[in-house]
Order: C-alpha cells, then structure tokens, then sequence
C-alpha cells in the first residue's frame, strides 16, 4: 500500500514538473466526461418519451421522438460539458482556452439549430394529421424557415470561430444583397407564389390540376417551396417550379370536383340530307313513344292553330309550320336526359343545334352527371350516346361519316363487299 501511494505521489511530482501533460490529461478527462454525459443525457430523454407517449398517450411525443428532436438535445451535452468545464482544466493556455471554448460554443450552436430543424420537422409531422393540412400545405414555409435558420446559424458559428460580432457579417451579406438575390432569386419567386397560392385557395394537396405546357394533368401530391409535384394519370410525376403556376395559367379541377356534377358537352354530327318534314303516319307512331307523347300532342296543336290563323294561304306547303324529324328527335334527346337516374336536375341540361359544317349539322348534348368519378362518368357519357346513336333511325336520321375504301368499293362496283 504504501509502494502504491510513492508511485502516486510520484506522478503527481511528475505533473508538477511539466504542466503540459498536466493540462493534457485534464482535457482528456474533461472530453471523457463530456462525452458521459451526453450519452447520459440521450438515454434520460429517450427514456422520458418513451414513458410519455407510452403511459399518456401523447403523440406528439412520438413525433419529437421520431424527428430526432432528443437526440440533437443530448447532442448539446458534451459541448457545454466542454464550454464550462474549461476552466477547472488546471494549467491550461489562455489562448488555447479561448480557442476551445469558441469551438464548443460553435458546436453547441451547431447541434442547437440541428435540434430547432428537427423541431420544425416534428411540427409538420403534427400538422399534417389535422384536417387543414388537406387543403393548406406549411411545407413550403417550413422549408423557407429552416433554410433562414440555417444561414443565421452558420454565421454566428463562423462569427464565433473567428472571434467576431456576427453584426460585422451580417454587414458584410448586406454589402453583397444583389449577388443573394440573383443566387436566391427562384427561392423568392417560389416562396412569394407560394404565399399567394395559399393565401387565395388557388392550390390544395389532392387537386386535379391540368397544366398541358409542362405535362401535368393529375393530382396535386405535395407542395414545397421549390416545387409543385403532380402525379398524371398515368403515374407519372410533374415537378412544376411554384412560380410558375402564378405566371402562367393552369386548370383547377376542384369546383367540378365540389359541385357534385361533371358536365358533358359532345356533338352528335348529322347527315344533313336526311333532314325532312314528318309524315302523318309518322306523327301517330312517335306519339306513342313515351318520352315523346306529351311534346307531340302539344307541337301537333300547336301548329294546327297557327296554321289555321293563316287563312287560305295555309294551303300553301311553303306556308305552313311542320314538324321535322330533327326537331322531334331533339326533343325526344331532351327528354331522354332529363328522365336518366345519372343525369343532375339541378344543373343545365340542354340539347341544342349548333351551325352547320362540311361534317354534318352537329347537335350538341350539354348536361351534367350526378357523379364525378372518372370513370363512372365515362361509363355514362358512353351509354348515352350509345343510345342515342342507335336510335337515329326511329327518325329517319343518320350519323355524318366520310366515307371509307370499303364505300368508294361499294359505290364503283355496284355491290355490297
């Protein structure tokens, strides 16, 4: 025992002989420690959230956790350890000890704006089981605010390694605002749109957007600072710079998408030769359609008055009104949408004539359907028109179609191929 005590007696002479190793040593001890209690500190925190989230049902526990918000903190640890315990370092240099403490304090900051970014990441995670993050994205601003965070933290960290205010850089970025704002110049404009797109509920997650000069024509999946990504039809992803869709136009689908109803507006483009006056047989066998029976009663009384008003000139075929078949057919498409379970009353339903081309004299159905969904909304688009093509016959109307090899065949041989 007493051997043990000369040899320490020993190395403490040792160390009084040469402060060097002595302030070495204690650094050494000092880093030892430090890093002891970080790793403390990690499993104490950790540890806390896990009972918290666990025990009180707490999630926004689990999304610090997650976020690493902890981890950074206990980061922080072995900085300050450092920063304070400096001065029980016995021999140490004034100049190293200033050096080594702007070097913890620079890492100090380092993990502090580390654990703020993980924080904003934490947040987002929050806000995004609301029920305004479905319609209003923060991305964007957490994006821009991390990257402000970021800036301020790499100037005082360089301002404290060079011993400076950070007021003398921050001078100095003033100096040179013109090259910031060239460097920076898409970040402005994105986070400006941004702010307007946000702020007038022009763009929401889950949007269907059509913007044909970039290819997008989907739904909205995510908005950022930077960019606007959409994923098509056909799975594939648009990124759109977000100032561009506040410098050029883009289609929003999300009114069709609130009103409850999809419009359909295509033309049926008739053989205008077949356009003629009903016969009176004709009137009898399309009064007994139902959807028609009303409107032919009603037409054929109608006319029979107006052209009983004309007097003797009514003998005249020229003077007198008749019903056309085109017109009977109009009305008979009319009746039809109104009477189909997929069509919306609510909305306009019209069927009208539009001018005639060199394809026909086109007759357009405008309505909307009760649904919205795609392809329910083909399906019903199809099946009317369907419908309608095949029963054009019923009154003497056919569809306009330019004529094919197989017609130029039949019409120079004579016969059907």
């Amino acid at each position: 025992m007493q051997a043990l005590w000369l040899q320490i007696e020993d190395f403490w002479n040792l160390l009084d002989r040469h402060p060097w190793l002595q302030s070495t040593l204690g650094l050494l001890v000092l880093l030892v420690v430090a890093l002891a209690a970080g790793r403390l500190m990690r499993y104490v925190l950790q540890r806390v959230a896990r009972l918290l989230s666990h025990q009180l049902a707490l999630l926004w526990v689990d999304d610090l956790r997650h976020a690493k918000v902890f981890h950074r903190l206990a980061q922080m640890v072995p900085s300050l350890v450092v920063q304070f315990g400096l001065a029980l370092v016995p021999e140490l240099n004034t100049a190293l000890a200033h050096f080594l403490g702007n070097l913890a304090l620079a890492v100090t900051i380092l993990f502090q704006a580390l654990a703020l970014s993980a924080l904003l990441n934490a947040l987002l995670a929050i806000y995004a089981r609301t029920e305004h993050a479905r319609t209003r994205s923060i991305k964007g601003y957490v994006q821009l605010a991390k990257m402000v965070l970021y800036v301020f933290a790499a100037i005082i960290i360089v301002a404290t390694l060079i011993d400076r205010s950070p007021l003398l850089l921050l001078s100095g970025l003033g100096a040179m605002s013109a090259v910031i704002l060239l460097v920076y110049k898409d970040t402005l404009l994105s986070f400006v749109a941004g702010v307007q797109l946000t702020s007038n509920d022009m763009l929401r997650v889950g949007d269907w957007i059509e913007m044909p000069q970039v290819g997008a024509d989907g739904d909205v999946v995510d908005i950022t600072l930077h960019t606007v990504k959409v994923q098509n039809f056909d799975k594939t992803i648009v990124s759109i710079p977000t100032w561009r869709l506040m410098s050029e136009s883009f289609r929003n689908w999300r009114g069709m998408q609130q009103s409850g109803g999809r419009r359909i507006k295509r033309s049926l483009y008739l053989d205008a030769t077949g356009v003629r006056f009903l016969a009176a047989d004709e009137h009898a066998r399309l009064g007994e359609i139902r959807l028609l029976s009303d409107y032919v009663t009603r037409k054929r009384a109608e006319l029979a008055a107006w052209n009983q008003a004309q007097g003797e000139v009514a003998d005249n075929a020229a003077n007198q009104r008749r019903m056309t078949n085109l017109g009977t057919f109009r009305a008979y498409a009319l009746a039809y949408l109104k009477s189909h379970p997929d069509i919306q009353p609510n909305m306009t339903c019209m069927v009208r004539q539009m001018e005639s081309t060199a394809q026909g004299v086109p007759l357009e159905i405008y309505c909307f359907t009760r649904t919205t969904v795609w392809a329910e909304y083909e399906r019903i688009q199809s099946d009317i028109f369907d419908y309608l093509l095949a029963v054009l016959p019923e009154f003497g109307l056919a569809v306009y179609q330019q004529p094919s090899g197989a017609d130029m065949r039949v019409g120079l041989g004579g016969k059907q191929i």
